[in-house]
């Protein structure tokens, strides 16, 4: 099959043919102008594949903790019947397991050492129904979490901060406190140490005490569980699955999802998402028509090629055919380039920056400011579709001015020197 001269013309310009200066630097500049567009849509990718990887990783940590759906009282007060609202949420088909909670707040003190905490209460038997969170806990540890042994199970990175470990005891004070002839005295209560839990959410690891909700209830002189958490079939449904059970649901009751829990996070790092787009895709722009100075000098300089063609019979649309060809080429070679090489970093990120930390002796994310200790990553196919259509779209616009030019070059005037 023959191939047409467009396209074997075009890609000879691209490789600038005959080995003069003038073309060795129209051969460097249209170089540059691939590799510019292959950094740019490879900073894209990567830059998006980490903010998606960021997000999933945040949003799956912070759901070993939190539940899909809190079903809770008004007030932090008791809910007034338990058993019938456990049994309400479980006939939604799309709620999988459902268990009670206690959630307060109180300190925590160990000898000099003491920290805000927030309590949960839970039943041992049903948190695991609708949290991870003590998947990877030590040995038995939610064996020891019985009614009246008053143990607790700590977050790891607060048990560090105190300076226990399992076996130890340590106090909680509750803050509503008893009155006395003296004054209002705090509650307080010795609680032994029975394990910790390593979330990876340091949020919660610094600040999250469970213990067994029948406990909870005598230390914060409650007469039943303040909610239920609630486990879903799909996360994504949470929304809506909350406003059909605050419609079948009976009572006074309030009912939160997980999106509503941290929603001014996500709602951020979506819009520095879509920010970062397009502070990147101006990098893309900015290497896509690099690709007119290329294409101009390219014209100038095949002046005498154009005129020979055009004397022999090529059409203005076939010449113009010509120099689109050769900068769609440039924007291809540099598009694909990039992807190869944005998609190769963005799934080994996982390896390039500890070892970028292990040679400068660094720490990029640590943990005690950001939610994560280590760069995440995850590359999507909604997001690389639209940079690699926006990086050839914008090399084929860029290609539409020099190839006009080209097309109205005059035969007689660029062979007159000739």
């Amino acid at each position: 099959m023959q191939i047409p001269y467009e396209l074997a013309l075009g890609w000879r310009y691209t490789r600038a043919g005959r080995a003069t200066r003038r073309n060795g630097f129209i051969s460097f500049i249209s170089g540059v102008s691939m590799l510019g567009i292959a950094l740019g849509v490879a900073a894209l990718i990567i830059v998006l594949s980490v903010m998606n990887g960021f997000q999933k990783e945040v949003r799956d940590r912070m759901l070993s903790v939190v539940s899909h759906i809190e079903i809770f009282a008004p007030g932090g007060a008791a809910l007034p019947d338990v058993a019938r609202t456990l049994q309400e949420a479980r006939a939604n088909p799309a709620v999988v397991a459902a268990a009670p909670f206690v959630a307060a707040q109180a300190l925590l003190a160990r000898g000099e050492d003491m920290k805000g905490a927030l309590v949960r209460g839970i039943d041992p038997a049903r948190e695991p129904e609708v949290t991870d969170l003590l998947a990877g806990a030590q040995g038995d540890t939610l064996a020891q979490l019985v009614p009246g042994a008053f143990r607790v199970v700590l977050g790891g990175e607060l048990a560090r901060m105190l300076g226990v470990r399992a076996g130890d005891v340590v106090t909680l004070i509750a803050p509503t406190g008893q009155v006395t002839p003296a004054g209002v005295v705090p509650r307080l209560k010795q609680m032994q140490v029975a394990g910790t839990f390593d979330s990876g959410h340091y949020e919660y690891d610094s600040t999250l005490v469970l213990l067994h909700h029948e406990d909870a209830e005598r230390i914060f002189r409650l007469e039943g569980p303040t909610g239920i958490r609630l486990k879903l079939r799909d996360l994504h449904q949470a929304h809506a699955v909350a406003q059909e059970l605050a419609h079948s649901l009976s009572g006074d009751l309030r009912i939160r999802d997980w999106t509503q829990q941290n929603r001014t996070w996500f709602a951020a790092v979506q819009l520095e998402k879509r920010m970062m787009f397009i502070i990147l895709t101006l990098i893309v722009a900015v290497a896509a028509f690099n690709l007119v100075s290329t294409l101009v000098m390219t014209v100038q300089d095949k002046r005498a090629d154009i005129a020979i063609l055009r004397t022999l019979g090529a059409s203005p649309r076939s010449i113009m055919g010509v120099f689109v060809v050769q900068g769609a080429m440039v924007g291809v070679i540099g598009t694909l380039a990039g992807l190869v090489l944005g998609l190769s970093i963005a799934f080994n990120i996982d390896v390039i920056v500890p070892a970028i930390e292990r040679l400068l002796s660094a720490s990029f994310l640590p943990k005690d400011i950001y939610l994560i200790s280590r760069m995440p990553s995850d590359p999507q196919s909604a997001d690389i579709v639209p940079v690699g259509v926006i990086s050839l779209v914008l090399a084929f616009v860029a290609t539409l001015y020099p190839s006009w030019r080209a097309s109205r070059v005059n035969p007689a005037e660029a062979l007159r020197y000739e």
